[in-house]
């Protein structure tokens, strides 16, 4: 039990300090010597990064902010295995990285290092299915993808997205991944309150929406 307690402690520790390294601040900073808090929606995030400052600094936040994701689950599991941690006698480390996937997100929307203002985790969220769980990572850029697609509202999408990601955990885990329906449910209610973390930073975006008044994606921007 000790062990658990600590790979928990662990992961959350490391996952929250990696959460708060904001790659949309770190970028804009670097490249424009300005604080992208202060531009457009004030949001730290891919968004509103490319559209105050183009897509140079946007496909470096993307790379920072999906990459910080992805090592946030390794380190992890990495610590979950070497204090066999695991949930079976097979030594299974998946349920760690949910819990890195929530503290990374918390990370990126209350980050340590600016003051608690950050983003909205819409990518370090999906970062973390790209080695949790790749098949759902796939469906939800797919869901992500299409509702922008027929919207034009990137919040839209990724309000939609995240709802479906405890849902699609289930029968991904049971009928592609091979999982007991155990360990599938496990999965699904940790992945829940990553979700509602996502779509509660939303919720300024979810009123504009009902109010008709809320920006639609355009891959043009300010070009500073």
């Amino acid at each position: 039990m000790m062990n658990y307690v600590l790979a928990i402690a662990a992961a959350a520790v490391i996952s929250y300090l990696l959460g708060s390294c904001n790659s949309s601040i770190i970028v804009v900073r670097l490249l424009k010597g300005e604080d992208v808090r202060s531009k457009g929606s004030g949001n730290a995030g891919l968004t509103n990064t490319l559209r105050c400052y183009g897509k140079g600094c946007a496909l470096l936040t993307l790379i920072g902010d999906l990459g910080k994701g992805v090592v946030a689950v390794l380190l992890s599991r990495l610590i979950c295995k070497m204090l066999e941690a695991g949930l079976t006698p097979d030594n299974d480390t998946h349920y760690i990285g949910y819990i890195a996937g929530l503290f990374a997100i918390l990370g990126h929307v209350f980050p340590l290092y600016y003051g608690f203002k950050g983003g909205k985790g819409v990518l370090v969220g999906v970062s973390i299915f790209i080695v949790v769980n790749p098949v759902v990572f796939a469906i939800l850029i797919g869901i992500f993808a299409i509702v922008l697609i027929l919207s034009k509202y990137v919040s839209l999408s990724s309000i939609i997205a995240s709802a479906m990601c405890p849902v699609l955990t289930i029968p991904v885990g049971l009928y592609i991944n091979q999982v007991s329906l155990e360990r599938s449910l496990l999965y699904a209610v940790l992945s829940i309150p990553m979700a509602a973390m996502v779509i509660w930073m939303h919720r300024s975006n979810i009123q504009r929406l009902k109010d008709g008044c809320e920006n639609k994606f355009s891959f043009k921007s300010s070009g500073k």
